[in-house]
């Protein structure tokens, strides 16, 4: 089991949630271009919450939900993940 406890553990974490953010958004894109079964939206903006950078390179990479207004909230979870893992880094890397 990984421990979070060591920051490049905790950092390949959040590295490999936002890889397979932009992931899911590639293939609902992919989807999207073949008129086939998509993702759901609130499913789409929960996984950008977890991982916002993957979400938000793949909306920029693909030009994937950029003109719905729920989607606008992408880049202020982006700045909520660096808060909180500058946060975190603070408080348990001492």
């Amino acid at each position: 089991m990984i421990s979070l406890s060591d920051p490049a553990a905790f950092l390949a974490v959040l590295t490999a949630l936002n890889l397979v953010v932009f992931i899911v958004f590639a293939v609902d894109k992919d989807a999207a271009r073949k008129n086939s079964w998509r993702t759901p939206e609130r499913t789409l903006i929960i996984l950008a919450f977890f991982g916002p950078f993957g979400a938000f390179g793949a909306m920029r990479v693909f030009r994937h939900k950029t003109q719905k207004i729920i989607f606008y909230c992408v880049p202020l979870f982006v700045f909520l993940q660096i808060v909180v893992t500058i946060g975190a880094f603070l408080y348990y890397y001492k």
